[in-house]
């Protein structure tokens, strides 16, 4: 099988030649530019700066030449454009704190603070008010609370809305056109694309770091407090957030079509290490109907399959996720309450693909030796990978702070077992 041939297999529920290996395919399931170039020095490539695609969480573009050689086999399809609201273009050079050099946006500004953070700003605009923060020494940066006096009794969906999502434009489906025709036709990677506007009360995205004046509840408290004192505000956002998305999915199947085979719709984290953020009637009310929506209209009016990403303890909620249409699920937190291995491919391997929890990059990746690595990669193939549905991936990003051996062990794991029997 090629790498098409061998996704589509996968998530089809059928066994493919190997289990397929993605790296890059989403903003879940990347590698950090630091580990990016530390695996490039391992593996003996040109050695070169690596792009940072993702300057909020410091993710690298994984190219080509690492896409052949480990044999990966997904390829994004996403816009160009970054969550601070800035183009990916005029690439300029940039040296991390570990001294790493590395490529970032021309338009992506920083200033330094006086305690020797670094400050970001809505769309490189140093005029404005920093919206996000890396520590001195720090990894990547977390947003800035910049919430503005709200009167409660006069809370504005559309007002919080505007700007945040929006109709795609015919820039941007064009682009999307013309990356999909050149990725189908030109190589055999299967495509994974991105919708805008998809993901309801995803937490990363409410202080709106790329907004100039974000307006209504953006403080990540409030905003989970508003689920139970203002519910009807949230379900307004995501009346007209919904709107939004139903239309981009119509504008992206009529420019891309079948060429692409899984779409990422929301990257909402419910669950943290022990149980989940909102309780399961809270969710069948609040933001299950909207995920049905936009679900069903994928599985009625396009071949793509849907990807929806949650960390932590999720067990609780994964029924209502496979009747809400959610045909696969990241990341399988596998240190997090209830989410062992066996018992969830055992209960839904028959009706959930997973996708990812190859390996623990909480402890394991990181703090693990090669064996200890190369060990776990190998029981979780065997445990996911029965009767298919599983595509290979760590548990979330790759993050700064794993050695070269390690990844190097995981991925000898994922070929080696591509090689024997399961």
């Amino acid at each position: 099988m090629n790498s098409r041939e061998r996704v589509r297999a996968a998530i089809q529920h059928q066994v493919p030649d190997r289990v397929p290996l993605d790296l890059g395919g989403t903003s879940v399931t990347g590698i950090v530019a630091t580990a990016c170039a530390r695996l490039r020095r391992a593996l003996g490539l040109e050695e070169h700066p690596p792009r940072v695609f993702d300057p909020f969480l410091m993710l690298a573009e994984v190219e080509d030449d690492l896409r052949l050689l480990l044999g990966i086999d997904t390829v994004p399809l996403r816009l160009p454009t970054n969550r601070f609201g800035i183009r990916n273009a005029g690439w300029k050079p940039w040296r991390l704190w570990d001294g790493t050099e590395v490529l970032i946006p021309g338009k992506f500004n920083v200033t330094e603070a006086e305690n020797g953070d670094l400050l970001a700003y809505p769309r490189g605009d140093t005029s404005l008010p920093p919206s996000a923060r890396m520590p001195r020494g720090g990894f990547y940066f977390d947003a800035i609370v910049r919430q503005e006096p709200i009167d409660e009794d006069r809370l504005d969906p559309d007002e919080w809305v505007e700007g945040m999502f929006s109709i795609y434009a015919e820039e941007d489906l064009r682009y999307l056109e013309a990356r999909a025709d050149y990725l189908y036709r030109n190589t055999e990677w299967s495509i994974v694309g991105h919708l805008s506007g998809g993901a309801f009360g995803d937490i990363s995205y409410v202080p709106a770091v790329g907004l100039p004046h974000p307006r209504g509840i953006r403080d990540p408290l409030e905003w989970y407090v508003a689920h139970a004192s203002h519910p009807e505000y949230i379900r307004g956002i995501f009346e007209r957030q919904c709107e939004i998305a139903l239309r981009n999915l119509e504008l992206l199947w009529q420019a891309v079509g079948s060429r692409m085979d899984v779409i990422y719709v929301s990257g909402t984290d419910f669950g943290t290490q022990d149980r989940l953020f909102i309780s399961p009637d809270l969710y069948r009310e609040l933001y299950k109907p909207f995920h049905r929506r936009l679900n069903d209209w994928i599985h009625s009016h396009t071949t793509w399959k849907v990807f929806y990403h949650s960390c932590g303890a999720i067990a609780e909620l994964l029924d209502d996720l496979i009747d809400a249409g959610v045909d696969i699920i990241n990341p399988i937190q596998t240190s997090a309450r209830g989410m062992d291995p066996a018992p969830l491919k055992a209960l839904y391997g028959d009706r959930l693909v997973f996708w990812g929890g190859g390996v623990d990059t909480q402890r394991t990746l990181p703090f693990g030796t090669p064996v200890q690595v190369y060990e776990e990669v190998c029981e979780r193939i065997r445990i996911f990978s029965e009767g298919g549905g599983y595509v290979f991936n760590p548990v979330h990003n790759i993050q700064d702070n794993v050695p070269a051996e390690n990844l190097l062990a995981m991925f000898q794991a994922v070929m080696d077992m591509a090689a024997s029997p399961w």
